[in-house]
């Protein structure tokens, strides 16, 4: 029992260290973003691999994740004679949570193990050592990028996947549901209030936050060779993962208590 407990403490002081690295890591990484140099064609190319790179994946998932959605309510609302109400619930539904969520994950999946992935090779084969000695910050020149283009194309493939998944949900509005596609829309535009909105592109932004300093935390602190490289990688995903569901359930009650709702 006791070797028990020690063995927890030592794993809670651990994780406690952890979040305190990642945290300074996390200071250091946004205060280099408002200093030259700028890394302009590095940030570039990472928003191009972010943005572009995961469209068709976030678009994909989004729409049968709306189709899905489209026929549980259907089916459910069905049973009340409440089919009218399909476009409301889609609305609330996508674009406060499952847009951002789903997306969110799909992104991180993607990304987060490739920042890793690559930062943790080059810092095997002492690349990040190299850079330090021509005078080049490595955050700056690794972490920066990644951060300040995920930050912005994140919310980007966000309200694109949003609007997908409502095109979903429109189908199974039209051919389950059977109610007017107009009525759907109206239903749509009625609930797209400011509220709504705000609380679909804060927490994409937040999840990129997450998901650049995570995984590229996770590079910088690779140790082990290519095996560790590995083991790395695979801890930035499900951190990535859980700290997002975390922070959805965080971020919901926090902005619904500054709306008043």
């Amino acid at each position: 029992m006791i070797g028990f407990v020690r063995g927890f403490l030592l794993a809670f002081a651990g994780f406690l260290a952890g979040l305190q690295d990642l945290a300074l890591f996390s200071g250091r990484v946004v205060s280099r973003s408002f200093r030259p140099p700028y890394y302009w064609r590095d940030t570039y190319e990472q928003a191009y691999m972010a943005g572009v790179g995961s469209l068709h994946l976030a678009l994909i998932s989004a729409f049968f994740a709306g189709q899905a959605l489209g026929l549980q309510f259907s089916r459910q609302l069905a049973e009340t004679g409440s089919t009218t109400l399909l476009g409301m619930l889609m609305t609330i539904s996508v674009v406060r949570a499952l847009g951002p969520d789903l997306i969110g994950l799909v992104v991180a999946a993607r990304l987060a193990s490739g920042y890793t992935a690559e930062i943790g090779a080059m810092k095997s084969a002492n690349q990040i050592d190299a850079l330090v000695a021509f005078g080049t910050d490595p955050i700056r020149k690794l972490a920066v990028p990644r951060f300040l283009s995920l930050l912005f194309m994140l919310p980007a493939l966000v309200i694109l996947g949003d609007v997908v998944a409502l095109i979903g949900g429109a189908i199974m509005a039209h051919f389950v549901a059977h109610i007017s596609l107009n009525l759907y829309w109206q239903q749509v535009q009625h609930n797209l209030s400011y509220g709504t909105i705000l609380i679909g592109i804060v927490k994409p932004a937040v999840f990129a936050c997450l998901i650049s300093w995570i995984g590229c935390w996770k590079g910088f602190t690779t140790t082990g060779g290519t095996r560790g490289v590995g083991t790395s990688t695979t801890e930035s995903v499900t951190l990535c993962s859980v700290l997002i569901l975390i922070f959805d359930f965080i971020l919901t009650r926090v902005l619904f208590s500054i709306l008043h709702w």
